[in-house]
């Protein structure tokens, strides 16, 4: 059920919004999990490093579906708030038809550049066609990953975490046995695990935006939304496209570390895989957060209760650093058995790599986490401008200091670029936060960023 974020206490309003948020995206990640699990398991070292090959360029699409996700929810949150309930049905529509229509965009160009794309990260020769096999059928269900993202973001945006979370629930389990089964069925692993995953997406998006047209006929409007509107879709551009370009610039720098990691072999890739996905695991879990803070924000700015957001800032920086206790202690002495559950019969290669990534990175969650609870009230602000000053920062820093510290340093000197870059942009994004005008409701003005 929709949800008012603008009352209650806002640690209490934060910690049972954002809980189920935290939930869905464990299960999000667990179907690129599972995908990595089977492969390594059921497959060989080449089939773990084709999907974590192709992985790299799916994060550009998925930084689309999460620019449009985070767009449309902070818009629908804002309106939600200020109870302008049939403006707000029509922020929902205008999002589902111009995410629908630039999913359709880069589907067909993604199945054209596929090769291309490969063979620009370097892409060895005896997992090529395999990372292209996976990536096509990646592409054939990005209708699913999209619009599924989409009905989750308008869903936090009226304030209903749970919803999302059941749904993601029983397809990621039901994903890890499909993946399995279809490992069996098919003569190659990766591409039953790729038709397990598009099957388990499309019936999770399908159901969630049913629920989602059942939730909108409940919420009493005085006026009657309309399909679409260019003056919604404006707003919802303004956020999501500095969104869009934050998540798909960090996903373009990651490719081009992933060019710089494929020189040192299939060994070194397969560990580089099974790490950063846990690794991704803990941050995209971090964002998901702070896109709950964005959606707290983004409603009681559009009830004119700004002295709520401090509040709720604060509350979420002790709620991220708490979540990221265990991740850490697990991830510091026992990295070694977290990559190894992903690849069958590893090389010590493989095993010190991944071991190495795990150690250098995850205790800087702590600083990272506090970059992405203040990003989540620039957001929820429309401080778009700042926002991306401090992204671009850390994507510049590690691109740059994984090329150059590859070569002295060998992997490790790539491992430590991302350390660098978050803490640079974290002093950055905090300072956004504190000095920037931050508390102005935008009901009363459309001031964006000064």
């Amino acid at each position: 059920m929709a949800k008012d974020l603008t009352v209650g206490k806002p640690s209490s309003v934060l910690w049972k919004f954002c809980l189920p948020l935290f939930g869905s995206i464990i299960f999000q990640q667990l179907y690129n999990l599972a995908d990595s699990f089977v492969a390594g398991k059921f497959g060989d070292e080449n089939a773990l490093a084709a999907i974590g090959n192709s992985y790299e360029i799916t994060l550009i699409l998925i930084a689309f579906a999460f620019g449009c996700q985070i767009g449309g929810s902070v818009i629908v949150a804002r309106l939600f708030g200020a109870k302008k309930n049939g403006e707000m049905k029509t922020a929902v529509f205008t999002t589902l038809i111009a995410s629908a229509v630039l999913c359709v965009v880069l589907m067909v160009a993604g199945l054209l550049a596929t090769n291309a794309l490969l063979r620009v990260i370097n892409t060895p020769a005896e997992v090529i066609d395999a990372s292209a096999l996976y990536l096509r059928i990646y592409l054939f269900g990005l209708p699913f990953v999209f619009l599924y993202n989409v009905a989750s973001g308008i869903f936090a945006g009226l304030g209903d975490s749970r919803t999302p979370f059941v749904f993601l629930a029983c397809s990621s389990v039901a994903n890890i046995g499909m993946d399995i089964g279809f490992a069996f069925a098919f003569a190659d692993v990766v591409c039953g695990v790729a038709w397990a995953t598009f099957i388990c997406q499309g019936i999770s998006c399908v159901l969630a935006l049913l629920w989602l047209i059942l939730k909108l006929k409940k919420i009493p409007s005085e006026e009657k939304g309309t399909l679409f509107s260019v003056r919604l879709l404006k707003e919802i551009a303004y956020v999501a496209i500095p969104s869009i370009l934050q998540q798909s610039f960090i996903s373009v720098g990651n490719i081009v570390i992933q060019g710089v990691i494929n020189t040192f072999g299939t060994s070194v890739m397969a560990g580089y895989t099974a790490a950063v996905k846990l690794n991704n695991l803990v941050i995209t879990s971090l964002t998901t957060l702070a896109n709950g803070i964005s959606n707290f924000t983004s409603q009681n700015l559009g009830a004119d209760k700004p002295e709520r957001v401090k509040s709720g800032f604060l509350a979420g920086l002790k709620m991220i650093w708490i979540i990221c206790v265990p991740f850490i202690l697990v991830y510091c002495f026992a990295g070694g058995y977290a990559v190894s559950v992903f690849i069958n019969h590893p090389t010590e290669t493989a095993i010190r790599t991944g071991k190495t990534f795990l150690l250098i990175v995850s205790p800087f969650y702590p600083i990272v986490s506090a970059k992405l609870v203040a990003d989540g009230v620039l957001r929820g602000s429309k401080m778009m401008i700042r926002f991306m000053i401090s992204t671009f920062t850390d994507l510049a820093l590690r691109v740059a200091l994984a090329i150059l510290l590859s070569a002295p340093f060998g992997t490790a000197g790539i491992w430590s670029a991302w350390p660098i870059g978050w803490t640079a942009a974290t002093i950055l994004s905090l300072a956004f936060y504190r000095t920037g005008i931050l508390y102005k409701s935008p009901t009363v003005s459309r001031k964006k960023d000064a």
